[in-house]
């Protein structure tokens, strides 16, 4: 006896059988539990106690995951289709008692909670895909959603907890990135991660995927591109780089995809997979025929019941078929190798059934009943619309103007978009109790209506809120000019006389009727002179006589004289003369000729931005002022005058349209203006004389391309020959009494143009 209890030992050895067998059973029960205890108490390490959520500027919501000790390491995947944030908590259980929270601010729905085997997972629901942020501050979690996958800024966290802040750009780095091909064509890039505390982050951008890895550092071996064509998956091409916080991986894909994300310890896995296409109801497709599938069956009944015909085709097709009661008579069967889909349709057919169809459950009945219930179900629907409670809501808008979506809100049902049909509803997209106003100080919509329908235009302006897409525009004016002219002229005379025994002078002279012999005339003028002509020797000695002796007469030559024929080249660049003097004659002859050579090229280079589908207008140039003059009203013979500017510029004039391809529509004007001369004004002053090149035109051009708008060449050649009549084209001597110019100019006018679509990355 010890304390009043006694202590008795039991030797099992001295006990039945089945009493050891019990025994044994016993101390099993209680070791299993036991262990169960405490293994649930080591797997169970910290518990979910509450969420919350705090909407900020910008759309952005923070979500607040408040722990009963220090917050796990959350492992976060995403999902495209439909788009989610999932956070797996590991060694975690739920104690939050509510399980959904609706939200319905910037592009986050709402939040769920499922709690199974030692984990914890909280479900983000979003409206569009959308950049998050994660951060452990003691025994808090928290996520930031962006409102979208641009456009919002990510708030830097200050971590209470050394050991869980998020690294600088200056993270771990990353060890590896391997591609590979899966069972169905998917393309999978797994990212080894240097540390399990790196956050990335993934988003779209059309055909890419772009994702951030933030807090970790790309090592120079792992920042290039790779090329994954041969793997036949929608995945084109892997681009990584440093960025700014961390590194950026590009991932171009092909068609139409569907991209999922998940991190498991250090690796970060982005699986990429052909978009299953959706099923088509062939009934929905006008004017053409359904298309069966089924395997493939042969009925022939006489008088079978048409329940027991449906009957035959659900146990064959494994389908669960309802019929409604009133489907009633008896139908003959005669179908040979079709398939059970089709005889589906025949039957229903021949006795005026319809069907409806939800998972893998048929409902057949007639089709006045079935048109009868979807009427009551919408008759229903707008019904609780009608009475559903009106709330309010503020929507922020971040690049359009509230006062525009407001209209296109309210005015959609009577606007066509492209040439589609109009909006259904007499409110647009507004229910029929809903308004929506606008404030222009801070771009807010100010939406009341339903709770479904605020949801609806929630998603409706999240699609259409977005950043206008900005293309730089790039041209080049080249105006090239080559200029070439030759002259060869000449300009000769001969002058020849003799004095008779009787004193007379008898001789040719030029005809100096135009003073030397005119320019570009040639004549001869030959007679007797009664004059005494001085020249040479005799000439001389008149003048140091002191010009005693007879005189010559006003009119009379004196020799040497002019040119017979005067046709030299205007301002030569060198000239060859020769002449011969004897005692009666005089021969003078001068050769001269000019060759011009020229070549220039002027070469315009402007360049703008803009936003999509909005005209842009750069020029350049000067405005040249010029008097013009006008009788004045009051008479006398007085002007006016009245100073006017005209503009001799370089200007573009463009506006881009980017298409849903990539590529850019191009609707532009190009001008380059040059002053020419300036023409007198009979009234007074001059007006100048403009050069204008322009070309205005649309053209397709793909992004980065660069395409030559236009071109105009120009070539002028002239050949010019002013001779004597007749001797001018005597052979080998008619250049004698000819002077030949011959040009011949060239100018073209080139115009290039490169747009570049400016896309914007969320760093």
């Amino acid at each position: 006896m010890n304390s009043g209890m006694t202590h008795m030992t039991i030797n099992k050895n001295h006990l039945p059988g089945s009493a050891r067998f019990t025994m044994r059973r016993w101390f099993l029960g209680v070791a299993l539990t036991c262990s169960a205890i405490f293994a649930g108490a080591a797997t169970a390490a910290t518990a979910l106690q509450n969420v919350t959520y705090d909407v900020q500027p910008g759309g952005r919501v923070e979500l607040k995951l408040a722990f009963a000790g220090p917050a796990p390491q959350p492992n976060v995947f995403t999902t495209s289709n439909p788009p989610r944030i999932a956070v797996d908590l590991a060694d975690t259980t739920n104690a939050f008692a509510t399980r959904h929270i609706d939200i319905g601010k910037g592009s986050t729905s709402g939040i769920s909670v499922i709690a199974a085997g030692g984990k914890t997972r909280v479900v983000v629901e979003l409206f569009r895909e959308s950049a998050y942020k994660t951060r452990v501050d003691g025994n808090n979690l928290y996520v930031t959603v962006n409102n979208g996958p641009t456009g919002a800024t990510t708030t830097t966290a200050v971590v209470s907890d050394p050991t869980k802040a998020l690294p600088s750009s200056g993270g771990t780095p990353i060890s590896n990135i391997d591609f590979r091909r899966g069972p169905n064509g998917e393309g999978r890039v797994l990212v080894t991660l240097g540390s399990t505390t790196a956050s990335p982050e993934m988003h779209r951008e059309g055909d890419h995927v772009i994702v951030s890895l933030g807090g970790a550092s790309i090592p120079s071996k792992l920042a290039q591109r790779l090329d994954v064509l041969d793997f036949a998956t929608p995945v084109q091409s892997i681009d990584t780089k440093a960025a700014p916080g961390g590194g950026r991986m590009d991932i171009r894909t092909k068609g139409e995809v569907e991209v999922s994300a998940y991190q498991s310890g250090g690796e970060y896995v982005v699986e990429v997979a052909p978009k299953k296409a959706a099923p088509v109801n062939p009934k929905l497709v006008k004017g053409q025929d359904p298309t069966y599938s089924g395997n493939r069956v042969t009925f022939n009944f006489q008088d079978i019941p048409v329940r027991s015909a449906l009957q035959l085709i659900a146990d064959i097709s494994g389908l669960n078929l309802v019929a409604s009661d009133s489907v009633g008579g008896s139908v003959t069967l005669r179908l040979v190798n079709v398939p059970w889909d089709q005889a589906l349709d025949v039957v229903l057919r021949a006795k005026g059934l319809d069907k409806r169809r939800s998972g893998n459950v048929i409902w057949i009945a007639p089709q006045a009943e079935l048109a009868s219930y979807e009427q009551s179900l919408a008759d229903a629907r707008e019904k609780a619309e009608n009475s559903a409670e009106l709330i309010s809501d503020y929507i922020p808008i971040s690049y359009g103007k509230a006062a525009d979506i407001a209209k296109l809100l309210t005015q959609g049902s009577m606007q066509s978009t492209g040439g589609g049909a109009a909006g259904t509803g007499s409110r647009g997209f507004l229910s029929a109790r809903g308004s929506v106003s606008f404030d222009d100080r801070t771009n807010t919509l100010l939406v009341n209506d339903t709770p479904d329908k605020i949801r609806d235009l929630r998603e409706l302006i999240g699609t259409l809120d977005r950043p206008v897409q900005q293309v730089l525009i790039e041209s080049r004016i080249v105006v090239a000019t080559d200029t070439f002219t030759r002259a060869l002229g000449v300009r000769w005379g001969v002058q020849a006389s003799n004095t008779n025994p009787s004193g007379q002078v008898i001789g040719t002279t030029p005809d100096l009727s135009s003073g030397t012999g005119g320019t570009g005339t040639a004549g001869l003028v030959t007679g007797v002179h009664n004059s005494q002509v001085k020249y040479g020797q005799d000439y001389a000695d008149y003048v140091k006589n002191g010009g005693t002796g007879a005189a010559p007469r006003p009119g009379s030559v004196e020799l040497p004289g002019g040119y017979n024929v005067n046709l030299p080249v205007a301002n030569p660049a060198g000239s060859l003369g020769l002449a011969i003097l004897g005692s009666n004659y005089l021969v003078d002859l001068e050769l001269s000729a000019a060759q011009t050579e020229g070549r220039g090229e002027v070469i315009s280079s402007p360049r703008v931005i803009t936003a999509n589908q909005q005209e842009a207008v750069i020029k350049q140039g000067q405005q040249i002022g010029y008097v013009t003059y006008q009788a004045s009203s009051s008479g006398g013979g007085a002007q006016n005058a009245t100073v006017q500017f005209k503009d001799a510029v370089l200007e573009l004039r463009v506006t881009p349209t980017i298409t849903a391809d990539s590529r850019v529509y191009l609707k532009i004007n190009v001008k380059k203006d040059a002053l020419a001369a300036l023409v007198p004004s009979p009234g007074g002053g001059s007006v100048p004389q403009i050069d204008t090149r322009e070309i205005n035109t649309s053209v397709l051009v793909d992004n980065g391309q660069t395409v030559v708008l236009g071109g105009i060449y120009e070539i002028t050649k002239s050949n010019t020959n002013t001779k004597v009549p007749g001797l001018g084209d005597i052979p080998g001597l008619g250049v004698l009494f000819r002077r030949t110019e011959r040009s011949n100019n060239k100018a073209e006018l080139l115009i290039f143009v490169t747009p570049r679509i400016l896309s914007e990355t969320l760093q």
